[in-house]
């Protein structure tokens, strides 16, 4: 397992567009639109920027670390959801793999709104953010975060560099498999096939799982082109201990990233063949 550095940092929001100083980079809250309006729902971001060779995680982190986690302190009729996960990268760090996110990311969270008065001045938001910051050694890392906005009756104003961070956000967004790619998946004993009809061959494609502990990460994942897509083997974890009924994470495409949620069927006599 990697070494953890007992270190940590905390700051404020002081200056909102460096964001807050964390090991190796920074983290601030961002928001897609300029005001808010009574009543409607918005979208907020938690931006990190990392230095070279440092990461974060996905929600499911792989074989070490944990996702970045949020404690939301938000003004009466507003709720913040779960955060959108972008498709994670594949992190080799021999032994292990991680998935999560190197460089940039924006991490966006709907924010549900209830009020329906229209309220002068401005709305103050505000989380307590942890999250682990990994490279060869991982550091934990804390932050208080802030942003106000004012809210406006009218539609809200957006600027030039967040409409780009949030449509960056949407694009590496997983999208739901389409039906008609009818994904199957076959439990093969020690390892789980997974079978898509794309409508096309696919010569690169990697899974990661939703749930931790269900394939084993740092194996190779053995990619099948078929003439109407792609078979994909995936290495049983050697701490799965009993079936699992349903096989859920992003399948990584050279196009995209598609949410694969599928039942587990045992294998057939010739499955193996």
């Amino acid at each position: 397992m990697l070494a953890l550095v007992l270190a940590s940092m905390t700051a404020t929001a002081g200056a909102e567009e460096r964001g807050v100083s964390i090991p190796h980079g920074t983290v601030e809250l961002v928001s897609e639109e300029q005001s808010i309006q009574p009543g409607k729902a918005f979208l907020l971001g938690l931006r990190f920027r990392l230095e070279p060779g440092w990461h974060i995680y996905w929600i499911n982190p792989g074989d070490s670390g944990e996702p970045p986690r949020l404690e939301w302190h938000l003004p009466a009729g507003l709720r913040a959801g779960a955060i959108e996960w972008p498709a994670p990268r594949r992190l080799p760090i021999p032994p292990l793999v991680d998935y999560g996110y190197e460089g940039e990311v924006v991490l966006p969270v709907r924010i549900e709104n209830s009020t329906s008065q229209v309220a002068s001045g401005t709305v103050a938001l505000a989380a307590d953010m942890r999250a682990i910051v990994c490279r060869e050694v991982c550091i934990p890392a804390k932050a208080q975060l802030s942003l106000s906005l004012p809210v406006r009756a009218e539609r809200p104003r957006e600027s030039a560099e967040t409409v780009a961070l949030f449509n960056a956000a949407r694009k590496a967004s997983p999208k739901p498999a389409p039906a008609n790619w009818r994904p199957t998946v076959k439990d093969l004993g020690d390892s789980f096939e997974l079978r898509m009809n794309t409508g096309h061959p696919n010569t690169e494609a990697w899974f990661a799982p939703l749930d931790p502990l269900i394939i084993e990460n740092a194996a190779p994942q053995k990619s099948v082109t078929t003439a109407a897509g792609l078979r994909l083997i995936l290495k049983k974890s050697d701490q799965l201990l009993k079936p699992v009924s349903r096989l859920r994470g992003v399948l990584v495409l050279p196009g995209g990233a598609y949410v694969i949620d599928a039942p587990v069927a045992a294998a057939t006599a010739t499955q193996h063949k």
